[in-house]
């Protein structure tokens, strides 16, 4: 089990997942290796990019944008490490403030393509 300085050597480390929704079968996957490998990992719980009640509606759908990245905020603070899954390189605006938010509070940071 891999564990950073700071990870309590009885929890295996927490590993948050960044990137764009687009990518939600690739996020899946990454989710995949990372839970094989003995991480606990923490995703994007809801893919906008796809239609659903919760956000038909542009009002609502605005209101669970601010909560969503709120609460991935949040996982980052939680997180030992972050995984930012970029195919082909790709990184959108709110990924890029993810990236900038984990690094400011010095977490390390994976990338799926480099």
């Amino acid at each position: 089990m891999h564990t950073s300085s700071d990870t309590p050597a009885d929890r295996p480390q927490i590993v948050v997942l960044c990137g764009s929704t687009q990518f939600w079968e690739q996020l899946a996957e990454a989710n995949l290796y990372e839970t094989a490998a003995g991480h606990i990992v923490l995703a994007p719980g809801c893919n906008m990019k796809e239609p659903h009640p919760l956000w038909q509606n542009p009002g609502q759908a605005e209101r669970l944008k601010n909560q969503l990245d709120y609460l991935h905020h949040r996982k980052i603070d939680l997180a030992d490490e972050v995984l930012v899954v970029n195919p082909g390189g790709y990184i959108g605006e709110s990924t890029r403030r993810e990236i900038a938010y984990a690094a400011s509070l010095g977490k390390p940071i994976r990338y799926t393509h480099p």
